[in-house]
């Protein structure tokens, strides 16, 4: 029987006013937009905010950038997310304030489950990641990139000849090109072709870190009282017992030769090793962080080298441009080496007459950072304190995404950014522009640390394939350019192309001229 005194007691009634009184100020703060944020599309929810679509998001990014303006908000749950969508408003808000834009938003899916909280992508901006920051720079700056030239050489040769022996699965070849890579900078270990276990492996972690990073797939990262629905993270949690057991187990093996004795080569796990208790790393965060140099790079470049291949083939004039400016330069009668695609706008002595060095090359590479860019959607930054922009203000706290995709199609840098143009990126003398940035690799202090080694290998193998071979379209297969995987670093979907010998009559001939490459 229905109690009334129970309902009108005062303990009762003042609980009953207090409960309404929240639900309406949650309801207020989740309805009303502030007028101090950058405007945006309306909530699809008052509770939910913003429906994010699961796939693509970086497109669906670029129709609300043409509607709402270079920079606009929207909100998941009760996390404000502020979207940058064209390049002076990146150069502004994500460059210039970059010290307020360093740390990352909680990550509980892909950071703290999937990595254990020991991914540097993901670890938050502090003393910590400045430590694992510079560990990697130790290894990756661009001086020490210059001394990885034969490394990326002879694995840049076997790229090729994979291509010779098998053209129908060329990106396989390039993913195994860069594990390889990888491998031998993380551990001085050299994988064999691209069914080798240990590469299989690293690109199962790639490509599962690439899915559990799509905006939105994991619901917990706006919502974290999912983590504790019984069974909701176990994909997750298995999933980093995988990486963990990977990246322990090459660690390992190297702790293992350096307690021997053993001669062997450089490796980043040895230079950690040696700094372990320096670094104040544990055993598990040393594996990790030299894990991470196939974050640092193994995806992104495999990626981009076939992005590379796929505008060849649609864009003949443009790789054209390449090749005519390889026979100048370089030759038929030697592939391109290291010093031929390392440096730009300069010229080389002995090159001849001293003409300049292989700019069309790095203006076509440019070109495809801008045109398909693998990371597409950008990776989220967290604000630190408020920051003023114009009349707007981005709020502390809240979660800013780099929309890397919109920014290279600013129509005001690049007009007609549908087309696939390289002399973009080229002065009218022939030179590089240096006004002109591509932002493939992220923005401020949070920029890929492995940037210097994914692009010496893009253009080392870009000016190989060139060389090497004219790319084609396939009549029998049609290639559709926007076809690409769903994964925050995204890969072409397999698409078919020609690879007729262009440096040799046969393939053979090419065969023979790379016999001595990669031993220089």
């Amino acid at each position: 029987m229905l109690d009334l005194d129970a309902i009108y007691e005062p303990r009762t009634i003042a609980g009953l006013v207090l409960a309404t009184t929240l639900l309406g100020v949650v309801h207020r703060k989740l309805t009303h937009r502030s007028s101090t944020l950058p405007p945006g599309p309306p909530p699809d929810s008052w509770i939910f905010g913003n429906t994010l679509p699961n796939a693509f998001a970086y497109r669906r990014f670029e129709e609300w950038t043409k509607q709402y303006g270079p920079v606009f908000s929207l909100r998941q749950g009760l996390t404000t997310v502020i979207v940058i969508g064209r390049y002076d408003a990146a150069v502004e808000i994500m460059e210039r304030e970059g010290a307020h834009l360093a740390d990352r938003p909680l990550s509980i899916s892909a950071g703290e489950t999937l990595s254990g909280g020991m991914r540097v992508l993901l670890t938050p901006f502090g003393e910590r990641f400045k430590k694992m920051r510079k560990a990697l720079h130790a290894h990756l700056s661009p001086k020490v990139v210059q001394s990885y030239g034969p490394v990326l050489m002879r694995s840049a040769k076997q790229h090729i000849l994979d291509i010779l022996d098998n053209p129908d699965i060329h990106q396989e070849h390039a993913k195994r090109y860069s594990a390889s890579v990888v491998m031998a900078l993380a551990y001085g270990k050299s994988p064999g072709k691209h069914d080798d276990p240990d590469v299989v492996a690293v690109n199962r972690c790639l490509v599962r870190l690439g899915v559990t990073l799509r905006p939105g797939v994991w619901k917990v990262d706006v919502y974290p009282f999912l983590r504790y629905i019984p069974g909701y993270l176990d994909e997750l949690k298995e999933g980093h017992k995988e990486e963990l057991a990977l990246f322990k187990k090459h660690l390992g093996v190297v702790k293992a030769q350096m307690a021997r004795n053993d001669s062997l080569p450089p490796s980043f796990a040895a230079y950690l090793l040696e700094r372990q208790s320096t670094l104040g790393l544990s055993d598990d965060e040393t594996a990790y962080l030299a894990g991470a140099l196939f974050g640092a790079g193994s995806d992104t470049t495999a990626s981009a080298i076939s992005v590379g291949v796929l505008a060849a083939a649609c864009y003949p004039e443009a790789a054209r441009r390449v090749q005519e400016e390889l026979d100048r330069v370089v030759g038929r009668t030697r592939a391109p080496a290291w010093a031929d695609v390392v440096e730009a706008g300069k010229t080389r002595e002995g090159a001849r007459g001293g003409a300049a060095l292989l700019n069309e090359l790095h203006a076509f590479v440019l070109e495809t950072f801008r045109w398909r860019p693998v990371t597409a959607g950008g990776f989220a930054h967290k604000a630190t304190k408020d920051v003023i922009w114009k009349d707007y203000v981005i709020p502390k706290g809240a979660t800013v995404i780099g929309n890397v995709w919109s920014v290279g199609r600013d129509p005001a840098y690049f007009p007609n950014p549908e087309t696939f143009d390289p002399q973009r990126w080229l002065r009218e003398d022939g030179t590089l522009r240096e006004d002109l940035k591509s932002y493939a690799f992220g923005f401020g202090r949070r920029v890929c640390p492995g940037q210097h080694i994914a692009t010496a290998s893009v253009l080392l193998n870009t000016a190989l394939i060139q060389w090497a071979f004219s790319v084609h379209r396939d009549p029998a297969h049609p290639i559709d350019e926007l076809a690409f995987t769903e994964s925050a670093n995204a890969h072409p979907v397999p698409f078919h192309v020609r690879f007729e010998p262009r440096a040799g009559l046969t393939r053979e001939a090419v065969r023979e001229m790379l016999e001595e490459y990669g031993e220089m």
